[in-house]
């Protein structure tokens, strides 16, 4: 099938968005056989677009999306005055949403976060990252990383898994011995499982130090995982520069991140994963240091963060539009930041650009230019996504 009569935002590096302006892509399959000017297209049977824009199918690449209860009555005492870290010091925060999810199935956990699933890929989302975290017992890290795989039979999406025990200590219990009760036996047994794609954790004083960290780093390493760290979120703990030094993916949050990580973070080919969603919600002042990252070359990504109590955020184009207007990054950079900067942060090289030989996954928009998808507020233009090569109005 031949796409003819469109604009095509490639996110090759070659034109400001990869942009063809009268473009063509030829689908093979489920993947991209060739793109180009519809002049210089091959012959095939063709399908008229219409003049949409057609990008890659969006990526969200940090979410929370596998977790069962509210928060609710925390957004209203945050309002009230509370901070995150008071609310988490007194039992709320992270634990809650713990004990939810410990209370309920797979099938449970599964049926919650379709819902979830659904807003995103009504906005034209192919892929997902979905952390576990929630657990904080060995079987209920390994059964929410089982409910986020069920997600991919359910849904025509491709999901991707960070294992992310080492997210808060439970009450009353010392971060190293639950490092080596909980966190280290569970990552075995979530890679003997094959549940596991990546290996994440929370780097913060409310959380785990850099030397707890790294204990479950080198556990991943020597499993042959990639790594990856919510980092420099709420204070300068050095979560950015051991990521770095452990040749990371990403280092998200970063909002305390220095100009020295942003040197460590480019040197290791790291990308720095902005997550305005939890920036507004906790009416954070501390922007993300994206004059330093694009100083030092460090690839940015964009992402909802959706979670229960810092970024109930569920709309990866309402992201696109924080990163603008939040932190300044250009349209094109958010957009990048959703689609080949985002496939980056999650390893993956096939997809998050419209090139041959890559993923047959694709966003169709009823717009004329990409500025358009940061621009709006509260608007979807999605007109359809194919994923696989398969149309899904």
């Amino acid at each position: 099938m031949l796409l003819v009569n469109a604009t095509v935002a490639t996110m090759s590096e070659n034109a400001p968005y990869g942009l063809i302006p009268d473009g063509a892509i030829l689908l093979e399959d489920d993947r991209v056989a060739w793109v180009g000017p519809r002049a210089d297209a091959p012959k095939a049977a063709t399908r008229d677009m219409g003049g949409r824009l057609i990008t890659p199918a969006l990526i969200d690449c940090h979410t929370h999306l596998v977790h069962a209860g509210d928060r609710a009555r925390e957004f209203e005492l945050r309002l009230e005055g509370a901070s995150y870290e008071q609310i988490a010091r007194e039992g709320g925060g992270i634990i809650s949403t713990v004990t939810a999810t410990r209370a309920a199935s797979v099938a449970d956990l599964v049926a919650l976060a379709l819902p979830r699933l659904d807003a995103l890929l009504a906005e034209g989302v192919g892929v997902v990252e979905v952390k576990s975290g929630y657990g904080l017992t060995v079987e209920a890290e390994l059964d929410m990383l089982r409910a986020a795989r069920a997600l991919e039979a359910r849904r025509p999406v491709r999901i991707v898994t960070s294992f992310l025990a080492a997210h808060a200590v439970p009450p009353g219990g010392d971060a190293d011995a639950y490092i080596d009760a909980v966190c280290i036996p569970a990552l075995h047994k979530a890679h003997a499982e094959g549940l596991v794609d990546a290996v994440d954790g929370f780097c913060e004083g409310i959380a785990f130090t850099p030397a707890q960290i790294e204990r479950v780093f080198e556990v991943a390493r020597a499993l042959g995982l990639p790594v990856k760290l919510h980092a420099e979120q709420l204070s300068h703990m050095g979560g950015s520069a051991l990521v770095a030094r452990h040749r990371g993916l990403s280092a998200d949050h970063v909002e305390y991140a220095t100009e020295a990580d942003a040197r460590a973070m480019a040197a290791a080919g790291t990308v720095a994963v902005l997550l305005p969603g939890a920036f507004y919600t906790l009416h954070e002042t501390q922007a993300p240091p994206v004059a330093a990252f694009r100083a030092h070359g460090v690839p940015m990504a964009l992402a909802t963060d959706a979670n229960p109590g810092s970024s109930p955020l569920f709309s990866l184009l309402l992201a696109l539009n924080m990163g603008c207007t939040l932190f300044r990054l250009t349209p094109e950079e958010a957009l990048r930041g959703v689609t080949a900067v985002a496939a980056r942060a999650l390893g993956l090289d096939d997809c998050g650009m419209i090139a041959a030989g890559k993923r047959a996954d694709l966003a169709v928009w009823d717009v004329r230019q990409p500025a358009e998808l940061a621009y709006r507020i509260g608007f979807n233009p999605l007109a359809e996504r194919i994923i696989g090569g398969e149309v899904f109005a």
